[in-house]
């Protein structure tokens, strides 16, 4: 069934959504539209070829990639600290309470994508533009806008304190006030926060970040019906079951989010409060009767987060693992196993 509908969503790749050039936000400085054009010129082919496998076999991947990208930009810049492991240091940014959903496969994903890159072109990209660019073809490959990715970043050497990543990252119970005063704080905008947000038109998520809503009373602003079905998925305030986010068509990257808020069946506090909101309910109506108009401002939307706080030219580094800083030197027992069967394959 998935791979029926994966099929069809490859059909909207003939159709590819761009947002002019004025639209365009403007380039960080060291980031280009064109940066691997010499030095790997098949960076994207590479990715793109790769996850049309891996999400016809899992649609539910686009979402965690999708995930990893923004988890990855609000906390410190889009430096790919969070795919860092943790080391004597300290602990990494994947133990924080809010990465602790985050897909391990993903993680898996993007370093599977990191080899074959390597093996093609060398150590040349960076793993922060191998998120950037999976997030992308996540949502392409779901049914969403296709769009140019900047590139160019560097990827950083240190990752976040717990305290750090729990202040920046928008919290599933945060009202709209909360969501609009972070995402100022980055040089984003309303449009910009209401438009990001619409990335929960796909995935899914666990009870325990909205039964707050269900327990021990239910949340006025959330339909009946609705929540009586997530209470029965749900069944208790914590249950660690997972629901859709997006209960109308949840593996398909659409404005469909938006319809949901109208009709009172956003999951979060952070979904709902944007239609009850007066200073972004506007924008949310906006959204949900124009898909196109949608994708434009998120697109503009992607392109302004992905630039946050980029590492450039002469800092940050090219990681040859993406989960360990090249200066990490320690010995890890399942990459020299895994490197040997390499070896052994190639001979034999």
């Amino acid at each position: 069934m998935v791979s029926t509908t994966l099929s069809s969503f490859l059909l909207v790749l003939l159709v590819s959504f761009f947002v002019t050039e004025a639209q365009r936000p403007a380039l960080t400085k060291g980031l280009s539209w064109s940066f691997y054009q010499s030095s790997c010129p098949q960076l994207e082919s590479i990715i793109r070829k790769r996850l049309e496998k891996q999400i016809k076999d899992d649609v539910g991947q686009a979402a965690g990639l999708l995930r990893l990208h923004f988890h990855d930009c609000f906390v410190q810049g889009c430096d790919g600290s969070v795919l860092l492991d943790g080391s004597a240091g300290g602990p990494s940014e994947q133990t924080a309470v809010p990465n602790l959903t985050l897909r391990k496969r993903s993680f898996k994903i993007i370093d599977d994508l990191r080899k074959r890159i390597q093996d093609e072109c060398g150590q040349v990209v960076s793993c922060s533009d191998i998120t950037a660019i999976a997030a992308r073809d996540s949502v392409v490959l779901t049914g969403g806008p296709n769009y140019d990715v900047p590139l160019g970043r560097k990827d950083g050497v240190n990752f976040a304190t717990e305290q750090a990543t729990i202040d920046n990252l928008v919290a599933p119970f945060a009202n709209t006030t909360t969501v609009l005063s972070l995402l100022a704080t980055k040089g984003l905008d309303a449009t910009d926060a209401v438009a990001l947000s619409g990335a929960h038109t796909i995935g899914i998520s666990h009870c325990p970040s909205f039964t707050d809503r269900l327990y021990p009373n239910q949340d006025s602003t959330m339909d009946k019906t609705f929540a009586n079905n997530l209470k029965g998925s749900c069944p208790t305030a914590d249950s660690n079951n997972t629901v859709n986010m997006d209960i109308r068509s949840p593996n398909v990257f659409d404005n469909k989010y938006y319809v949901d808020l109208m009709n009172r069946q956003g999951l979060f506090t952070s979904d709902q409060d944007l239609y009850t909101d007066r200073r972004t309910r506007g924008i949310v109506t906006s959204f949900a009767v124009n898909q196109s108009l949608f994708y434009e401002k998120f697109v503009i939307g992607m392109i302004k987060m992905g630039q946050m706080n980029v590492l450039t030219g002469g800092n940050g580094e090219i990681r040859n693992r993406c989960d360990r800083r090249n200066k990490d030197k320690k010995v890890d027992i399942a990459t020299v196993v895994e490197e040997l069967e390499e070896t052994f394959s190639a001979l034999f």
